[in-house]
């Protein structure tokens, strides 16, 4: 999911609580898988923690079916935050430095996957556990970012982002524009017609914006750009800062520029109080929208606005943004029964109930291709054949490099966008600034 979701600043404190954490041991030794074969004498309570807003990662019902099916291991889940990198991500870190306080079962954005791959001290070896043998299910790139850098398998996948448009018929409507959703996706088959519906659509003077702030389409257009040029986006695949000379990253940075400029924006920060007010209160039309982020404007929009919001197809046609993994904190009591509820949370049952509940795109292979995901319609998008759509946009998806420290380069650099697009930072300062964001970020 991710990410599901993630927004922020992350300050020094992230990076310090990273530096500290690549020396620190933390956590006790691991139980092996003989000394923990024998099932518990009394129910072992497994606690699971993830992020993200809306339904988050859409385990509710998950959970309900596991507990109710197995007595003596009962999930507790919590979500913590829908706020990743400057929240979630610094307080596990300090859990895990702690040797105490993480979940049994944690979820990780992508973000912060290669930051964690580099430090195997943290986490259980899932082979130990069997969960090798799940290899098969997934796209090579996804369970390549659950190999740490022992060559252990610490995580597996949840999620996957695929990309789309969402929008607000009523908006479209009172602006004059097409609703149904096919008419919709044709009016921009590219970032520049997606800029003249922009323009007709603040024209009509609906008193609503045309996107709700800098950050959503940044990343929805560094999604598609990143491939372009290497497959990376903030570091180059030898751990290198490029954020000043990677074409991906320019490209994305003015295109926001110029959507702010034209004033098509709300000027709102995710995850933000007002903008989740905007997303209830129809404060602006359109928003990227990987899979995730259905659940995340569903809860937020609330039943009052159900068949207001619809998907449609996104300029460009493709992109991946998001995407998590769970992984098995060291430090837990119960490692056997942790890996058991991680292994059937992403599992193929696990994946489809978290699409089924909350949108989230299944990156495991036998539930993406389960009539239950694939024949998938959201009521609340106005019948959207999510499943459809979401299946076609991630077929051809490649993985994007995440550099050790990219949350910490993310939200510094999105930083800048959003106080360039509030009239806080000078368009014409705005990329210098950037870049000294992302090199400070970086250390």
């Amino acid at each position: 999911m991710t990410n599901h979701k993630r927004f922020a600043v992350a300050g020094a404190a992230l990076i310090a609580l990273a530096a500290t954490a690549a020396c620190g041991g933390g956590g006790s030794t691991p139980a092996t898988s003989q000394s923990s074969a024998a099932a518990p004498a009394e129910p072992v309570t497994i606690n699971v923690h993830t992020f993200g807003g809306g339904e988050n990662f859409g385990y509710d019902e998950a959970v309900k079916k596991w507990n109710a099916e197995h007595p003596n291991i009962q999930i507790k889940y919590q979500n913590l935050t829908d706020r990743f990198e400057d929240v979630y991500l610094p307080q596990l870190l300090q859990r895990l430095q702690a040797g105490a306080g993480a979940g049994d079962v944690v979820g990780i954005d992508e973000g912060a996957m290669g930051l964690l791959a580099a430090r195997p001290q943290f986490f259980t070896d899932l082979g130990e556990y069997g969960l090798q043998s799940r290899k098969a299910d997934f796209p090579a790139a996804k369970w390549e970012s659950g190999v740490n850098a022992d060559g252990k398998l610490f995580a597996l996948g949840t999620d996957i982002g695929g990309m789309t448009m969402c929008y607000r018929k009523d908006l479209f409507k009172k602006a004059g524009l097409p609703t149904e959703r096919e008419e919709v996706g044709k009016l921009w088959p590219d970032w520049p017609a997606f800029l003249e519906v922009g323009k007709k659509f603040e024209a009509a003077k609906t008193g609503a914006k045309f996107m709700d702030g800098p950050n959503t389409i940044y990343n929805v257009i560094l999604s598609q750009e990143a491939p372009k040029n290497g497959n990376v986006s903030y570091f180059d695949k030898s751990n290198q800062l490029i954020v000043e000379t990677n074409p991906a990253v320019k490209a994305s940075f003015d295109w926001v520029t110029t959507f702010s400029k034209e004033g098509l924006t709300a000027k709102l920060q995710a995850w933000s109080p007002a903008w989740d007010k905007a997303i209830k209160g129809g404060g602006f039309a359109t928003m990227g929208c990987p899979s995730w982020m259905l659940g995340v404007i569903e809860g937020k929009a609330g039943e009052s606005n159900n068949g207001n919001w619809d998907v449609a197809a996104v300029p460009g046609g493709s992109g991946n943004w998001g995407g998590s993994w769970l992984a098995v904190p060291k430090q837990t009591k119960h490692p056997k029964e942790a890996a058991e509820v991680l292994n059937y949370l992403t599992g193929k049952e696990g994946h489809v109930e978290a699409f089924q509940e909350a949108g989230a795109f299944p990156s495991s292979i036998p539930a993406q291709t389960d009539p239950r995901v694939s024949s998938l319609k959201n009521a609340y998008f106005n019948n959207a054949p999510t499943g459809e759509i979401f299946s076609a946009s991630v077929k051809d998806l490649q993985p994007v490099f995440f550099g050790e420290k990219h949350a910490q380069v993310k939200t510094a650099v999105e930083k800048v966008i959003e106080g360039m697009d509030q009239g806080a930072v000078k368009y014409d300062e705005a990329w210098s600034k950037f870049v000294a964001a992302g090199v400070k970020a970086a250390g």
